[in-house]
């Protein structure tokens, strides 16, 4: 698996989460970030049991767009 880091959230402490990766053999995107615990948001989701959610800032959507318009970005 071939797993290409695309972007740490700029402003984490520490150089910790979140990040955005993309797996290259798949083409899908991996995201870690902080896992909601939330019920009242999980309530609001149809989530299967082999799912889960993370959250991740606003801020971090630049690097998915970065990907659409073609551009690497390898951290």
């Amino acid at each position: 698996m071939a797993l290409r880091k695309l972007g740490k959230d700029p402003e984490s402490k520490d150089g910790g989460s979140p990040t955005v990766y993309l797996d290259d053999r798949t083409d899908n995107y991996l995201v870690q970030g902080w896992k909601v615990l939330d019920q009242e948001r999980l309530a609001q989701m149809n989530i299967p049991q082999h799912e889960t959610v993370v959250e991740i800032p606003r801020r971090m959507v630049q690097f998915f767009e970065e990907m659409k318009r073609g551009e690497r970005t390898d951290v």
